[in-house]
């Protein structure tokens, strides 16, 4: 057998036994499989990609009459009716039983789970075909939004829709730290769709599951939704000058710190614990969704072990300084917010197991960015960062060690 020309030649060969499926669930999974892989492999832009090539495809393929050809053009303008030429798609004379089924389904239910802490959230939604037989099996639409990087994370079309939904109510059940609930489809739609699209222009996809695989399918579930209405692009709000200040007097109020002593620092100490309350606060701000209270075990990883050492200088007090912070900011929170106490001693537990790791990191420099790293050197060296002079001549002797423009 000869081996495939183009593209779209690869792709008439790998659906090639598409009219021998059961059904048209079968036919669509195909379809969005094979259109992973254009996903999968785009630089940018990865939604315009597949619909360019999708376009393109139906273009190369207008005169191919075989029952095969016919039948995955058809499943694709399906799966994307924005592409060119999609409209016009129509099943072939040789089509099978369930071609009429491809995409005719109405949705049966729409819910929402996800960590209390606030970390991630899973959106479901079930769908039926009009005609089951011909269609397939009720199915699940599952979408994974990672709140910490401000993406969706996973998709993932699956069934028996009953078997899944059984599955994720046990397990929130049988979990304090864990939450369930009916969604509104509108609402699933827009924070599924906000999120994908920033996935969707990703450099590097997530490394596990079936993003790439199931996006198409995924995305012409989504649009069968009710559209949220349009609202203008703002920026993340984020807290003013008085509300920060009143927010860090709050906390140094708090049981909490009292509990870790930071309501009798004093001296040369209060200088490092006002210091470590605002990287707390600079950190919390950097997320996609900023909220000083949004507290877990994940984000006093990012926290710890990343964050602070890519951005921030920290002298010896400021390092015996930061894990006292992050306890006692962490117990705020998690109170503030209502939690139960099992996340506030998850977090604890998880913060003590990540000190060392911290220490380690401070102590090496392995992480930090290359200015923070030069502003480390230049305050070992003694050099005031404030004093213009002192810090050119510096600069112009480090030169050649640090790069040319190592600031």
């Amino acid at each position: 057998m000869p081996m495939p020309q183009t593209p779209y030649d690869a792709v008439l060969h790998a659906a090639r036994d598409v009219t021998r499926l059961d059904c048209a669930l079968d036919a669509e999974m195909l379809g969005t499989a094979l259109l992973g892989s254009v996903y999968a492999l785009a630089e940018e832009d990865r939604g315009a990609a597949v619909r360019a090539f999708v376009g393109d495809f139906l273009a190369a393929t207008s005169r191919r009459r075989s029952a095969a050809a016919t039948t995955i053009r058809h499943v694709f303008a399906t799966l994307v009716p924005e592409a060119t030429g999609a409209a016009t798609v129509k099943p072939g004379s040789q089509a099978p039983t369930w071609s009429d089924q491809v995409g005719q389904v109405r949705l049966t239910g729409s819910y929402s789970y996800g960590d209390v802490y606030g970390d991630q959230t899973s959106y479901l939604a079930t769908f039926a075909y009009a005609d089951r037989e011909a269609g397939g099996p009720e199915h699940a639409v599952v979408a994974l939004v990672d709140h910490n990087i401000g993406i969706t994370k996973d998709v993932f079309v699956g069934g028996p829709a009953a078997g899944i939904l059984d599955q994720v109510r046990q397990m929130c059940a049988g979990d304090e730290l864990t939450w369930f609930r009916q969604e509104d489809p509108t609402r699933l739609r827009a924070e599924v769709s906000r999120h994908l699209a920033i996935t969707d222009d990703l450099a590097e996809l997530p490394d596990e599951g079936s993003l790439a695989t199931d996006r198409a399918l995924v995305g012409a579930r989504l649009a069968l939704l009710p559209a949220p209405p349009l609202a203008p692009v703002t920026e993340p709000e984020q807290l003013s000058a008085e509300q920060r200040t009143a927010l860090v007097r709050e906390f140094l109020g708090s049981p909490e710190a009292a509990r870790h002593g930071l309501d009798a620092v004093d001296g040369n100490g209060l200088a490092s614990l006002h210091f470590c309350i605002s990287l707390v606060l600079d950190h919390a701000a950097s997320f996609p969704e900023p909220d000083p209270l949004r507290w877990s075990p994940a984000v006093a990883g990012l926290f710890l072990l990343d964050w602070v050492h890519r951005r921030a200088v920290l002298d010896l007090d400021d390092a015996a300084m930061l894990p006292r912070v992050v306890r006692s900011w962490a117990a705020y929170a998690t109170r503030r917010r209502g939690l139960p106490e099992a996340a506030v001693d998850q977090t604890n537990a998880a913060v003590e197991e990540m000190v060392p790791e911290f220490v380690r990191l401070y102590t090496t420099g392995e992480r930090r960015s290359p200015a923070t790293a030069a502003v480390a050197q230049l305050m070992a060296d003694g050099v005031d960062p404030n004093d213009t002079d002192a810090l050119e001549a510096w600069i112009e002797e480090n030169r050649q060690r640090l790069g040319e423009d190592p600031l």
